[in-house]
């Protein structure tokens, strides 16, 4: 792996996905071979969102994943760090509220959501930990965090396929399909470069979420993380509730799912 590709600063990461802001979406479905929408649908589904609440879609990018969320009525706020990528969003939905704001430093009130997702951003974030405990922040309590991220995938021989494709094929597609192929080499490297799904579970019991559990897509590719906001969401709550656990992280489903 390059270690020098992955050392970007924040604003040289925003104005990479700035430059593939047009075609990003598309780009994404040719790479992912039309499976992002059906993980999209999956994080949608775990959210358990109603009429009446309040989302935060983080690394929304052009509002893709915000979409489903209006269309069911939904109070969304779609917030990237890509100031390129919110407008492409905001030509096509000018109904979604699209915000600019860095997920370590999020430009919300305390307790400002009912629920808070975010989709494959969380690993370009320079400060993962930080950014989950600036969800926590502003997530109401009880509240839940949906993440969907590159994980790593559960089956040896599947696992090194798939590494195979991120670091050969993933960049040939992207010369051919993307206006700008580096940014693809860099999420190539970053996605190999992951914690697994345990680490990222263990960071948000850390960061004071409770009851984590995670399911495994596509043989692990991705991984759907899901939590709550204590109800005690005072400082000694949270470190009361990472006290308490104990055991394994809860598997919603370990194996490849269709």
């Amino acid at each position: 792996m390059n270690r020098a590709s992955l050392d970007k600063r924040p604003d040289e990461v925003a104005t990479m996905f700035d430059d593939v802001a047009p075609k990003y979406d598309v780009v994404n479905d040719v790479l992912s071979m039309g499976q992002t929408r059906r993980w999209r649908k999956i994080v949608v589904d775990a959210m358990e969102v109603s009429k009446g609440q309040r989302v935060l879609d983080l690394a929304a990018g052009t509002g893709t994943s915000s979409e489903p969320y209006a269309d069911a009525g939904i109070d969304v706020v779609a917030c990237d760090f890509s100031l390129g990528m919110l407008k492409v969003g905001k030509r096509r939905r000018p109904d979604i509220d699209f915000i600019a704001g860095d997920a370590t430093n999020l430009p919300f009130a305390d307790n400002t959501f009912d629920a808070t997702t975010i989709s494959f951003g969380l690993r370009n974030v320079n400060e993962p930990k930080k950014a989950l405990a600036e969800m926590l922040r502003v997530t109401k309590s009880g509240g839940r965090l949906v993440i969907a991220e590159f994980s790593q995938p559960v089956v040896p021989l599947w696992r090194t396929m798939y590494t195979e494709y991120l670091m050969r094929a993933l960049p040939a597609i992207a010369v051919k399909v993307a206006s700008n192929p580096d940014a693809y080499v860099y999420l190539a490297e970053s996605i190999r470069a992951w914690p697994d799904q345990d680490h990222l579970a263990a960071w948000l019991q850390e960061s004071g979420w409770e009851k984590v559990t995670y399911r495994n897509l596509t043989g692990g590719i991705v991984a759907v993380h899901r939590a709550f906001k204590p109800a005690d969401s005072s400082p000694d709550g949270a470190a009361a509730a990472i006290a308490a656990h104990k055991g394994p992280v809860a598997k919603l489903r370990r194996n490849t799912v269709r």
